[in-house]
């Protein structure tokens, strides 16, 4: 702190000019950065898993956000950046496991038990076009998938979940976030349930898509740029259900407060 009294004093007592007043706050800013703790620290995981197109993939993560982008390669690559908000030792007790068999992998993000550990941990992963995302989650941050033909389980709690230029069926939840699937292709299939409690909706299908639809808006307004026919209820009622196009696989589309959308994506492959 001496060092800091002395740079402040030699300022005032020789009445600096601005650029001569400027060098001196960077002195001071660089010793306050060397001699207050707290400033983040990081650690880079990246490692490369073999996985035949059509398997599946599974990611747990807490704190930070989760993407997915689908690429040509038979193999999933997870790069994961460990940051630490105070304490840089508690980035080694944040493990990340990985599981890799034939035909599935599957990433753990472990926190220790007891008192929190103030570190996030960002996920960037890359796998195979078609794949089936058996469960993709994250905690505090947001789940975007782009590129990946196949279809998924993708929940959040405290953030957005996006699926974007993609194909296939995929379920997506979350409480505190907005969700936004635009699909190029709609395939036939189980169920796909999008929920959030405090959001929007916005469903993208391509314009010959066909679905069951059963829609719940408590508290938004809800419009369609695709073909909807109404079978049960009012399309200004809260909840109704009714076809999209001649009708097809279950759709359940879900909001307490916001609005849902359905809009016309890129239709084909």
């Amino acid at each position: 702190m001496d060092t800091i009294s002395r740079s402040l004093g030699q300022a005032r007592s020789q009445r600096v000019f601005p650029e001569a007043l400027g060098r001196a706050l960077c002195v001071l800013a660089a010793i306050l950065c060397l001699a207050l703790p707290g400033f983040a620290d990081s650690h880079i995981f990246l490692h490369t898993y073999p996985l035949s197109s059509g398997g599946s993939f599974l990611l747990a993560n807490v704190n930070g956000s989760v993407r997915v982008e689908g690429w040509e390669r038979n193999e999933v690559e997870v790069r994961a950046v460990k940051t630490s908000a105070s304490d840089p030792h508690d980035i080694d007790r944040v493990s990340i496991e990985v599981s890799s068999t034939p035909g599935q992998v599957a990433v753990h993000t472990r926190y220790p038990e007891g008192p929190g550990v103030e570190v996030a941990v960002e996920y960037i992963v890359h796998v195979p076009y078609r794949v089936l995302l058996g469960s993709v989650e994250t905690v505090n941050g947001s789940v975007v998938v782009r590129g990946v033909e196949g279809g998924g389980e993708l929940r959040s709690v405290n953030g957005d979940v996006d699926v974007l230029d993609s194909s296939g069926r995929f379920s997506a939840k979350t409480t505190n976030g907005n969700l936004r699937l635009q699909l190029r292709q709609l395939e036939d299939g189980g169920p796909m349930n999008i929920e959030t409690v405090n959001g929007s909706v916005v469903l993208g299908l391509p314009s010959n898509a066909g679905a069951d639809l059963k829609i719940l808006s408590m508290n938004g307004d809800f419009s369609s740029e695709l073909p909807v026919t109404s079978t049960a209820g009012t399309l200004a009622s809260r909840t109704f259900h009714a076809k999209l196009g001649r009708g097809g696989s279950p759709i359940s589309v879900r909001t307490v407060n916001g609005g849902i959308r359905l809009i016309v994506g890129r239709s084909g492959v």
